[in-house]
């Protein structure tokens, strides 16, 4: 589709933005929303006709792009024959989602609840794994996100948390591994496992192996920096699990669905949870869709006993819809094996150039369609380019790189002192080429604040 200019119209939708519209995470007076035309592929459009490169994937969910007639056309065909029905029933396409995901979820995940989004996908997680222990505790790490709901952003370990942080939420955080920020004084990714094994370990000691429910852990964190996690250490935090009788929950809302080059990041360490969270992906977003996949053990328990959770959208045909002709185009045009490609071939080795060149690249972190620069002022300190959490002028670094970003017609993903590469997961080599080139130009703005 060919952008055309209506600035009339761009300018009413602005308006009533501004004037009745409360967005998240946001004061609402200092935020300057941008007025969105439409949206193809991994281009979205002003109504100046301005293209922007879409490097953020909406909000890391679209991940097949925007507008896959195939999806739209599944959507456009349920909505003909049956636009909604309650959860408690049968629906073909429920159960066909349903089926489709178990079929890719690691080890005996083959039971599905169906949430409306990741965060009440945690909520019933963390309610099933105390529920099936008996116990009130969660330990969740630092430097995590997993929703904005009470119970998930109090799992949260940003600081997206603190305002909502009464420490009355069973939540006990701990470290989990990130060597180029450790803290735990290691030089190796192997002293980084071992020590932060150790120290979960010490943690559940301390607290009380039998009044601990769950772990729960993000596969691979995403916007807390995209940090993949040291060999082994999934393993080990599995292992330790086992050991006390704790469920241990992948958090895959943002890392599934062919996000790193495979249909789930616990693929890549060879893991399997006992309950597992997705949403985003699992239909690029197209309409609002979450859920838990539930092991066998964990499904026994509520076999003969009810479970005393629900939602009235837990299944919406039309979501599942979505899902099912998402999963089915992913599969047919190898998305998923195209994200590991592009990543492994192309995105990889174009970073690490580009923090050859660029003062302000920390580090390059990444697989797939999921990557990370750290952008710091001094590389020998590894001083953050901004502060942790910082805003308004303290975060003038972070805003004029992004700025510069925009300027060059890049949409970025920025989180603190983070930018994040997450295009969606069909992106053609052209299209990457193009955004890694407007990356490099907003790295230059980033460079000017480096010692």
């Amino acid at each position: 589709m060919t952008p055309q200019p209506d600035p009339e119209v761009g300018a009413a939708v602005k308006a009533a933005d501004r004037a009745h519209v409360f967005h998240s995470w946001s004061a609402q007076e200092l935020i300057d929303p941008l007025a969105v035309a439409g949206a193809e592929g991994s281009y979205f459009w002003d109504y100046d006709a301005k293209r922007y490169l879409d490097f953020t994937s909406g909000l890391v969910y679209t991940n097949i792009g925007y507008q896959h007639p195939k999806v739209v056309a599944a959507i456009q065909e349920q909505a003909a024959r049956m636009t909604t029905f309650a959860p408690a029933f049968a629906v073909e396409a429920r159960s066909e989602a349903a089926r489709l995901i178990a079929e890719r979820t690691p080890g005996d995940l083959d039971k599905i609840f169906f949430t409306n989004g990741g965060a009440d996908a945690i909520e019933h997680a963390v309610r099933m794994a105390r529920l099936h222990t008996g116990r009130p505790k969660v330990l969740s790490a630092y430097r995590s996100y997993h929703g904005g709901t009470q119970q998930a952003v109090n799992i949260t370990g940003d600081p997206r948390r603190w305002a909502s942080d009464g420490a009355a939420a069973g939540v006990v955080h701990f470290w989990a591994p990130f060597l180029y920020r450790s803290r735990f004084y290691a030089e190796t990714e192997e002293q980084e496992c071992a020590r932060a094994l150790e120290h979960l370990e010490t943690t559940i000691a301390f607290e009380g192996p039998a009044t601990i429910a769950a772990i729960v852990l993000e596969t691979i964190p995403g916007t807390a920096g995209i940090m993949v996690p040291p060999p082994g250490y999934l393993a080990g935090v599995r292992e330790i699990c086992d050991k006390y009788g704790i469920v241990f929950v992948l958090d895959e809302v943002m890392a599934g669905f062919g996000r790193t080059g495979e249909w789930f990041a616990a693929d890549l360490f060879d893991v399997t949870p006992d309950l597992m969270t997705f949403a985003k992906g699992v239909n690029s977003g197209y309409v609002p869709l979450g859920g838990v996949a539930i092991s066998g053990a964990i499904a026994e328990t509520f076999a003969k006993r009810p479970y005393p959770g629900g939602l009235t959208y837990s299944g919406h045909p039309l979501a599942c819809a979505a899902a099912v002709a998402t999963i089915q185009v992913m599969a047919e045009e190898g998305v998923v094996e195209n994200a590991a490609r592009l990543g492994a071939d192309v995105v990889g080795p174009a970073l690490r150039e580009l923090a050859e060149r660029h003062p302000s690249v920390g580090e390059v972190r990444g697989v797939g369609m999921f990557w990370a620069l750290e952008l710091v002022r001094n590389r020998e300190t590894r001083e953050p380019l901004v502060p942790y959490n910082a805003a308004g002028a303290a975060n003038a670094p972070m805003a004029a790189f992004g700025a510069a970003a925009k300027a060059a017609g890049l949409w970025p993903f920025i989180n603190m002192n983070r930018t994040h590469v997450v295009p969606p997961c069909n992106v053609g080599e052209a299209e990457l080429k193009e955004g890694l080139a407007a990356l490099d130009t907003a790295l230059a703005v980033a460079d000017e604040y480096t010692e």
